[in-house]
């Protein structure tokens, strides 16, 4: 069946309530005449026989490079690194594309004798993944080889036994990474590339790497200067990558990138409705709905949660390549843009955001504020190419309830940084300047990350920084429905309704404001002429 494209939606008097997701729950809102809605590109067409797909590309490499086959010995030190549980969104039904991936190049590693091989998950600064999420991603076979033999590891960003220190970029940029890569004839990285921003040099210079290297891209300067980051040319982050990615291909740090990416058929059969155009919804789609919501309304909040943090996702692999990163890396943009990228005329002085109930780092966990404010401002803010669906100055409104609540052992850092860093300040540089080393080398956070599943010390840091460009150009943040107490915390205006918020957002944009509502998810990228 071929795509629909994404397109924009005129509202008039005949469009229907639009559906907006408000956390766990979503609701409907009557957008005012002349708004404007942006829908997402409709899934296209995932690969006919994957498995077959993925062998091709591990044959057929794109870059300098030979086919995996050939650069297998023996004698050599493999290791085999893979994305954590922060992808993909929600988590995908088995099999996992890891899966699929590790399997064919492990059974080129068995063709070639390859006896040296080790399995890393890419955790840079997030939190260790559970037996139960490794078993998800690798499969019972992998994991069940690997895992009792110590032969699958968890990179540890704060271990000084396993780092490797290998010099500095000529932009100063400190450069270390995980020791058993650094010192393996091969690493294999393999990728799922959600948005745009996944995957090339990031997958081993972000991944595999240490906070000494990491503070470098993940600096309020370097996220106010990405515009943004599902930019590649306009993103300061992803040039910081790059050239630690190409310093550690100078000093002889070889690396096979696979890379895959998906549709964006992101909810199960019961919640196809949250993929369509409201005025196509059938009655069975509309009982779907309110059965649903009613539902979810009656349900306790942690049980919620469990239902949620339950979903799979049936994405569909839609491209595998494999090869030279950057070689790689251009063309799984270029899929991934077919996917996502819908075209968008002119900017809005409101941009409207219905926010859902994960992002990449409350995977089985709870959606905090901070989490909140880094899911509309750092990642839907920032789906766009060209220039933001905003306009300079203008107004973002979410949606979200932003429960005043955390995740004890996920998140032990944010908790303090909520009550003692924003209760403060909430402007991003003095931030960095005054608190982040505090927080960045506390030996009992460290603790936490390296023996327990929690994020790093610095961690909620960065997804305040990952907000910096939008607050640096925004003139107000508005949330809908939210804990008062929290949103106020966060800096932002509380709204009860949509239609309050637009009266709050009139005194920075005036009375007749030009008004865009984002539909996602699914994921969409604007290019915004």
């Amino acid at each position: 069946m071929k795509s629909r494209p994404g397109f924009v939606l005129e509202v008039d008097k005949s469009t229907p309530p639009i559906l907006v997701w408000h956390g766990e729950g979503f609701k409907v809102q009557k957008m005012p005449v002349d708004s404007r809605i942006i829908y997402p590109k409709e899934p296209i067409s995932a690969l006919e026989d994957p498995d077959t797909a993925v062998r091709q590309a591990l044959e057929n490499p794109l870059g300098d490079t030979k086919p995996l086959s050939e650069l297998l010995f023996p004698s050599m030190k493999l290791t085999i690194a893979f994305d954590d549980v922060s992808l993909p969104l929600p988590p995908m039904e088995a099999p996992d594309n890891r899966q699929r991936v590790i399997e064919a190049v492990l059974n080129l590693a068995a063709e070639k004798h390859v006896e040296d091989v080790v399995l890393i998950a890419a955790l840079a600064l997030h939190r260790r993944m559970t037996d139960a999420e490794l078993k998800h991603c690798l499969g019972e076979r992998i994991y069940n080889s690997f895992a009792p033999n110590g032969l699958l590891l968890q990179h540890d960003a704060e271990d000084p036994d396993n780092l490797t220190y290998l010099g500095k970029t000529e932009k100063g940029e400190d450069v270390e990474i995980n020791k058993r890569a650094a010192e393996s004839d091969l690493i294999v990285y393999i990728n799922i590339n959600l948005v745009a921003m996944d995957g090339g040099h990031k997958s081993v210079a972000t991944g595999l790497s240490s906070y000494r290297s990491i503070r470098h891209h993940h600096n309020v300067a370097t996220m106010q200067h990405s515009r943004s980051f599902m930019d590649q040319s306009n993103s300061e982050l992803h040039s910081s990558n790059w050239r630690i990615g190409r310093f550690l291909a100078n000093e002889g740090v070889k690396v096979f990138q696979i890379e895959t990416t998906l549709n964006t058929d992101t909810f199960p059969k019961q919640f196809s409705f949250l993929q369509k155009r409201e005025w196509e919804w059938t009655f069975k789609d509309r009982l779907s709905f309110s059965s649903v919501s009613k539902a979810l309304e009656l349900t306790p909040g942690n049980l919620k949660t469990s239902i949620f943090n339950s979903i799979k996702a049936p994405h569909r692999l839609t491209s595998v390549q494999a090869g030279e990163v950057e070689a790689v890396h251009r063309v799984t943009t270029e899929n991934v843009y077919h996917q996502q990228i819908v075209q968008v005329d002119g900017q809005s002085d409101i941009l409207s955001l219905g926010l859902p109930y994960i992002s990449p780092y409350n995977v089985n966990s709870i959606m905090n504020p901070i989490l909140v404010a880094c899911l509309g401002l750092g990642y839907f803010f920032n789906l766009y190419k060209g220039k933001p669906i905003v306009k300079k100055g203008g107004v973002v409104i979410m949606s979200h309830p932003t429960p005043l609540a955390f995740h004890p052992v996920h998140h032990p850092s944010y908790i303090d940084f909520f009550d003692q860093v924003l209760s403060e300040t909430t402007d991003p540089m003095e931030i960095q300047t005054n608190y982040e080393e505090k927080f960045a080398t506390d030996p009992w956070y460290r603790h936490l990350y390296r023996t327990s599943n929690a994020y790093h010390g610095v961690h909620p840091f960065y997804m305040w920084y990952w907000c910096a460009h939008a607050l640096d150009y925004l003139g107000r943040v508005i949330i809908v429905g939210g804990n008062h107490q929290a949103v106020k915390r966060l800096g932002f205006a509380s709204a009860t309704t949509f239609n309050d918020a637009l009266e709050i957002a009139q005194d920075v944009v005036g009375s007749s404001p030009s008004i865009t509502h984002f539909h996602v998810p699914p994921i969409a990228i604007a290019e915004v002429s």
